[in-house]
């Protein structure tokens, strides 16, 4: 019953459309695209459409925070996260969770052969392990009345 589930998944059932721009964005052009489409994140592409950073909301916070007077003038270049961390469609639900809780992130982007398939979320992580779970237990219940399909 414990079956691992693969990041696919979710990709397959979100869809894969992500929120991304150049390096070149402004701070605050970044932060109304997010808000217009209610994401905590922008995916940072260069001009041949690769993956080189990530801004998140906690990015432009902080930032905003130790340098209100310099919101206007800053790009998200400036700011984002370079070092990124990624994953692959084929990374599980479970190994994704225990990543960005170690690092302390809620997004990553996943990659198929370097370019980008989609993001998630630790909320899309959640989601799909409570899903799992209540499938879990509909199946326990069954079998303990005794109407289990196997």
């Amino acid at each position: 019953m414990d079956r691992a589930i693969p990041v696919s998944e979710i990709l397959s059932a979100k869809g894969s459309d992500v929120l991304s721009g150049p390096e070149d964005l402004t701070l605050v052009e970044a932060a109304r695209q997010m808000v217009e489409a209610h994401v905590g994140s922008l995916v940072v592409m260069d001009g041949a459409d690769r993956v080189i950073g990530i801004l998140t909301e906690r990015d432009v916070l902080r930032f905003t925070a130790r340098n209100p007077d310099r919101l206007a003038g800053t790009r998200v270049g400036d700011i984002m996260t370079r070092e990124l961390l990624v994953g692959l469609p084929t990374d599980t639900v479970e190994s994704m969770m225990a990543v960005m809780t170690e690092r302390r992130i809620r997004h990553l982007p996943i990659l198929i052969d370097g370019r980008l398939a989609g993001i998630v979320s630790i909320g899309d992580l959640v989601k799909a392990t409570v899903h799992q779970a209540d499938f879990e237990v509909r199946l326990l219940r069954d079998y303990i009345r005794g109407s289990y399909p196997g």
